[in-house]
């Protein structure tokens, strides 16, 4: 048996260091001096009789050896926490910490209607929320950095599970110089693909919606140039075109102030499915769940009842 066994908190430090590529940055994240931190490091490739770093004073690369052995450090601190969870999860449920990731098209729209519901019913539980986009808040929930992600499915997020808390329809949204007499349901053959506003790439409405319009010649014709569902609908209320909206924005009040008017999309498939995703074989599983059944129920007695227009 080896002699020697890196200690939890170097390898916190080796993690932390390929995260933000930086000593600085990365001894911040750890709340240590930098001096800790690189000290740990040295104390590790000394003990290990490798070297897992090349320092310059402009650039921190990591060797192939350090490569692999931060990913390995990964999944061996997850496997760490994995086991106050567990211990946790058998006591009372939805209590300490939780980190969870918020995509943009779901965060202000939502939380702010249902956070204080579940803040009131589970007062010893600690939200910790960070918003950021589908793909980046998947490689967080695999690299340990969150527990769990409000996302919005179809969309590749790795080995995982899943409970839907409800489908959220697509709208059409239109100027409202736009003719008066439009259908009370928008088939896809109605957006004019050169007035079609979208999401910049990143944003996974933006499939979403391509997707439920099945036009592939929108994906090539379409402006993309909205950073946001806000900057989009100010585009629209300024008569530059149209838009796709998913309808707890329009229930969240997105449209308020403005004259965009807005219809459902008429496909067999015009929504985007609303789901809490942790990693597969997480101990907190039922915890996850939990906390799935809040979600929904909040949701329908908070938003469910609105309309959409």
């Amino acid at each position: 048996m080896n002699s020697y066994l890196p200690t939890l908190k170097q390898l916190q430090y080796l993690v932390a260091l390929k995260e933000h590529g930086h000593f600085g940055r990365a001894a911040e994240s750890s709340f240590v001096t930098q001096s800790t931190l690189s000290a740990g490091l040295r104390e590790l490739e000394s003990l290990l009789g490798v070297t897992l770093v090349e320092r310059t004073r402009r650039v921190v690369r990591f060797t192939p050896l350090g490569d692999a052995m931060a990913e390995k450090a990964h999944r061996i601190l997850r496997g760490a926490e994995e086991l106050t969870e567990l211990a946790r999860s058998a006591g009372k449920p939805l209590t300490g910490d939780l980190r969870m990731s918020v995509i943009p098209t779901i965060a202000p729209f939502l939380l702010p209607r249902l956070l204080p519901d579940l803040r009131r019913s589970h007062a010893e539980l600690k939200l910790y929320l960070r918003e950021e986009t589908s793909t980046d808040a998947c490689e967080a929930l695999h690299h340990g950095q969150v527990d769990c992600v409000l996302l919005a499915l179809p969309f590749p997020c790795g080995d995982s599970d899943h409970e839907i808390l409800f489908e959220d329809r697509l709208f059409v949204a239109f100027p409202k110089d736009d003719p008066t007499d439009l259908p009370a349901l928008i088939p896809p053959d109605f957006i004019d693909e050169t007035r079609l506003l979208l999401l910049v790439d990143g944003h996974c409405l933006k499939d979403h919606a391509l997707a439920a319009c099945n036009r592939p010649e929108l994906r090539a014709s379409a402006t993309m140039m909205g950073t946001s569902l806000h900057t989009l609908v100010q585009m629209v209320d300024n008569g530059l075109g149209l838009t796709l909206l998913p309808e707890m924005a329009l229930k969240a009040g997105l449209l308020e102030g403005t004259q965009v008017q807005a219809r459902p999309l008429k496909t067999p498939h015009a929504s985007r499915s609303i789901a809490l995703v942790w990693r597969k074989g997480s101990p907190r599983e039922e915890e996850f769940r939990m906390l799935a059944a809040e979600l929904r129920g909040l949701y329908a007695s908070e938003l469910g009842t609105q309309g959409g227009e």
